[in-house]
């Protein structure tokens, strides 16, 4: 298998397996499919969660920042819904489940980099001013997943649904794909004085 998961913070694991075990234990009530499945529930596949805070300009590397661990929660036969953790000053804890098209997409592209050749690291990269959401396969497997920028060679698989005119389960090289990000969400010129804001 060439993807190298990184081990989630053990408190972050333990935090989701808790809330899995005690829906009162948590602040939200679960998701429609957390309380349809049927048998044991389990957490599966965490990723990193980074948000991609600044697009470099001139030469920079982009800026990211880790905001949640991510667990796909599993079912008798696929991912039914997902945890995150986040961070607190007393370390990581639940946040909340959550259901959606990104479940059963980050779940294909997975499937996809497994099949891959090349070894990666995988994570997840959000993109809020998209509203995007991508694997990330970061080349550097050794790598701490707590930390670090996409570098040009790594891989970004847009998960789907995508943005408008960015195809989804198709590994796009960093490089490639971050000037047409950095045009989409780079504000174009004010408005003219005396048209509508």
């Amino acid at each position: 298998m060439p993807l190298h998961v990184p081990p989630a913070p053990a408190p972050a694991l333990r935090s989701v397996l808790a809330a899995l075990g005690s829906p009162t234990a948590v602040r939200e009530a679960r998701t429609p499919a957390l309380r349809s499945a049927q048998g044991p529930l389990s957490p599966d596949h965490p990723l990193p969660v980074h948000v991609l805070d600044r697009i470099g300009t001139g030469g920079l590397a982009p800026t990211t920042r880790l905001a949640a661990w991510r667990f796909q929660i599993r079912g008798a036969e696929r991912a039914v819904a997902a945890a995150d953790t986040m961070l607190t000053p007393d370390g990581w804890t639940f946040s909340h489940f959550f259901e959606g098209p990104y479940i059963a997409s980050t779940e294909l592209a997975l499937r996809q980099a497994e099949a891959a050749s090349t070894h990666y690291q995988p994570r997840l990269l959000s993109i809020p001013e998209l509203y995007m959401l991508a694997l990330w396969l970061h080349e550097d497997t050794e790598a701490d997943a707590s930390g670090g920028s996409p570098a040009p060679a790594d891989l970004l698989v847009p998960l789907a649904p995508a943005p408008p005119g960015i195809a989804a389960h198709r590994p796009h090289r960093v490089a490639d794909l971050l000037p047409v990000i950095t045009t989409r969400i780079t504000p174009g010129p004010g408005p003219l004085l005396g048209s509508p804001a």
